[in-house]
């Protein structure tokens, strides 16, 4: 079978609308979905009966249930699941309200759970399967003013390191990938959003990461339609791998986080 059926979520622009049209581009079928569907299709022009365009929300467990049941009624099967929907919360830990740090969290890993769990048995049934799970070089390493942003990529790659192992036995790769700063809208004040409570004693500090996002916004190093081409080539491989770090500012910035923990090893076991 050379015709794949994909599953994406947050299909509505960024990443996820680059995968969706790549991916119908290369004669697959797609699954998009995104808390709006509207135009989507239309947007995407696909050939007729490829594409599947389905509203959800992946902090709704049921809808996440119920979009692939009509994903599996309209294609028969889910070869790759893509958990790509998120969003940016950022700012000083302190400045971010308790219902906002809790919200990152449901829409970044819980959200990308719920839609795991309705797929995995379908993959398991099939004994095959590839999910890829959109994360962050900041799910390797924090930077101040993306402590709680950081946060729910790192407990994402934990969750997908340890699901990895616990699939791969039935026949489902696994896939993480670490972007740099790309140019979405991931920035932007429409997706994005800022600690909003003063504190005097990180004025300055949270005053200078806000002139840096408005800068960086839309100014980034990194090509999304290069990354989505890149994943798309990556699923057809019979050996995808299973991290891939993209942009030179990831490699960077991963690079010196691993020297960083090998050091802190080193002096810790001198210490033992």
């Amino acid at each position: 079978m050379t015709e794949k059926v994909w599953f994406i979520t947050g299909a509505g622009g960024g990443l996820g609308y680059l995968l969706a049209r790549d991916a119908l581009a290369a004669g697959d079928r797609v699954v998009a979905t995104s808390r709006t569907v509207d135009g989507l299709a239309d947007r995407l022009s696909a050939r007729s009966g490829s594409l599947l365009a389905r509203p959800l929300d992946v902090t709704d467990a049921h809808a996440a249930s119920a979009a692939h049941d009509a994903a599996v009624e309209a294609f028969g099967r889910i070869d790759i699941l893509v958990n790509n929907a998120g969003r940016a919360q950022l700012g000083w830990f302190e400045t971010i309200p308790e219902e906002d740090v809790r919200r990152q969290f449901e829409i970044n890993f819980f959200g990308a759970m719920n839609v795991a769990r309705a797929v995995l048995p379908t993959m398991r049934r099939q004994r095959s399967g590839l999910v890829v799970t959109i994360s962050s070089v900041n799910g390797l390493v924090a930077n101040p003013g993306g402590s709680v942003y950081s946060a729910s990529k790192f407990a994402l790659e934990g969750w997908m390191e340890g699901l990895a192992e616990e699939i791969a036995p039935l026949g489902i790769r696994s896939l993480i990938v670490e972007p740099g700063m790309m140019r979405t809208n991931f920035l932007d004040p429409s997706t994005a959003r800022q600690g909003d409570v003063d504190i005097a004693d990180y004025a300055e500090a949270v005053a200078g990461f806000r002139a840096f996002i408005k800068q960086a916004n839309g100014a980034q190093q990194n090509d999304p339609e290069a990354l989505a081409a890149l994943i798309v080539a990556e699923a057809s491989s019979p050996d995808p791998a299973r991290r891939l770090l993209f942009g030179a500012d990831a490699h960077e910035w991963a690079s010196a986080k691993c020297r960083q923990l090998a050091a802190e090893i080193d002096a810790s076991s001198a210490r033992a």
